[in-house]
Parts: C-alpha cells; sequence; structure tokens
C-alpha cells in the first residue's frame, strides 16, 4: 500500500521522535525539520501529504511559516495541522484564517490526531485539490495555477508525459504502479527545489499528463536533472530479468503476446512568456 508523506516540523525532539515512530508505525513516511525555514524547504523539496506545523519555533513563527507555504505555489494546496502549546482561541483563529485545515493543542491525544490526519487527507483529495498518491494539485487548482502564471513574465511551462505506465501497472498491480506515480512526485518536487524558484509549481492533469511552471534561471539544468533522476529510478521498479530484456512481455488474444516498453518520460517545453516585451515566445523540444 502507497505510504503517505507527512512532514513535521517540531523543535521538540522529544515530540518528533514520538510521533516518527508512531506515525512510521501507522504506514507513513514521515520527514521531520526542527525549525521553520528548513520546514518550508523541505516542503517544496519532499511534496508532502500534509504537513504538521509547530508555532513557536527557534527562527520563525509557525504562523509566518504557513503564510509562506500558502503563498508558494508548489506548497498552496498541502493540508496544514497545527500542533501547538499555544491554546488562546486568538491563536486558533489566526491559524486557521492563515489556511490551516487544523488546530489542535499539545498536549494532545494521539489517536485523536492520527484521525484529524486521516480527515485532512480525505478532504484534501474529495475536493479534488491534490492527487492522494502524488500529493500534486488537480482539477481546480490546475485552472488557478494557469490563471496566475498567465499574467506574469519570464516564465516556461513544461510538459511532461509517462510512457509505458498502462503496461507497467498490468504486468505489476496497482500497487506498484502507485508507487512510481508516488517517485515521480518525489523527482518533480526535489528538481524543483533544487533547480528552480519558490514560484515554481507542478500539476497532474492525468496518471500520465503532467506540467510545470517555471521561473528556473536554467531551464536545460531543470530538465537534464529532472530526466537524469528519472531515468535513473524507473528501473528500479522492474524485476531484473525485465530489466536486463528491455521490455515487458503481456498476454495479447489475437497475437499471443505483447512487448511492452519500460517506463519513460518525454520532457519539453510546451509554452514559454519572454521577461520582457523584445522577447518572442517559443517552444523547444526536451
Amino acid at each position: 500500500m502507497l505510504r503517505k508523506r507527512l512532514l513535521l516540523i517540531e523543535d521538540d525532539y522529544d515530540v518528533a521522535e514520538m510521533l516518527q515512530v508512531y506515525f512510521t508505525a501507522q504506514g507513513y513516511e514521515l520527514f521531520t525539520a526542527h525549525s521553520g525555514n528548513e520546514g518550508i524547504a523541505m516542503a517544496r523539496a519532499k511534496s508532502p501529504n500534509l504537513i504538521l506545523l509547530d508555532v513557536m519555533l527557534p527562527d520563525i513563527d509557525g504562523f509566518d511559516v504557513c503564510k509562506s507555504l500558502r503563498t508558494t505555489p508548489l506548497t498552496k494546496y498541502i493540508p496544514i495541522i497545527f500542533l501547538t502549546q499555544r491554546d488562546r482561541r486568538a491563536d486558533k483563529v489566526a491559524g486557521l484564517e492563515l489556511g490551516a485545515d487544523d488546530y489542535i493543542t499539545k498536549p494532545f491525544d494521539i489517536e485523536e490526531l492520527r484521525l484529524r490526519v486521516q480527515g485532512s487527507l480525505r478532504r484534501a483529495s474529495r475536493e479534488a485539490l491534490t492527487d492522494e498518491r502524488t500529493g500534486l494539485p488537480t482539477g481546480a487548482a490546475i485552472a488557478e495555477a494557469e490563471s496566475a502564471f498567465a499574467a506574469r513574465e519570464g516564465w516556461h511551462r513544461l510538459q511532461i508525459t509517462l510512457n509505458g505506465f498502462e503496461g507497467f501497472r498490468e504486468y505489476y498491480s496497482f500497487v506498484a504502479a502507485d508507487e512510481v506515480l508516488s517517485f515521480l512526485s518525489h523527482a518533480l518536487s526535489e528538481c524543483l527545489a533544487q533547480h528552480g524558484t519558490p514560484e515554481d509549481f507542478a500539476v497532474m492533469h492525468s496518471e500520465t499528463h503532467y506540467s510545470v511552471f517555471t521561473f528556473a534561471p536554467s531551464v536545460a539544468a531543470l530538465i537534464a536533472a529532472l530526466r537524469n533522476t528519472l531515468q535513473a529510478g524507473f528501473p528500479t521498479f522492474y524485476a531484473f530479468t525485465d530489466r536486463e530484456r528491455g521490455y515487458l512481455i503481456l498476454p495479447d488474444g489475437q497475437l499471443g503476446e505483447r512487448h511492452v516498453p519500460l517506463l519513460s518520460a518525454e520532457i519539453s517545453v510546451v509554452d514559454y512568456k519572454a521577461p520582457t516585451a523584445s522577447d518572442q515566445p517559443h517552444a523547444a523540444s526536451a
């Protein structure tokens, strides 16, 4: 079963260790950041399905962290649950007004926290804001992103097409296929964190089609990093014999069997808005 990714931004090491042990045992993958700035960077790089956020952090206030996450396209739709000792009504109202999905005060009941995490994940999936397997925005979030970028200058839109996915799922199962999608979203987030900007945005149109809106200073470097990451990662999802053969063998009612190519990705620049009026839009293949 595909593990949901949680990001905990918490400077109390005892609380962090306790939640790490508990949620790992519950089948989640949990990343921990011990400061606000580290948490913002990890949210961009790890593409978590949900963020648990403390208010009192050593560098910046958790409310400022939430504001940053909610105003950054790549992290805008990730569910956020505040987890804090600040139990004043005014603090709770402030957190919810910033766009947090829930506000839980310490000390907390860990089973209640688990149920609230599950509820936030279900709501995000039901509202079609993010895909539960990848954590990437879908549906209405895509239209909002496209509208926001259309009014700005100096960006590129990349198109990523995942090839061989249907054959892989038919051969290896839905569970294995979901792992591929999770890996792809990780690759997108990590490459954007390394080669893009905080304003960049990745979306999921379907299981096999994705877009990236980016202000990256070097689009070529971003594409190269993404291509290298995917080319290195895709083979790990195959059995040795299939990987060595170079294709999958699936039954076919008429031909007896058919050969399905291994996973690959096509990456191209499909849209571009120049930073100055003198530059002309262009399309390029990558």
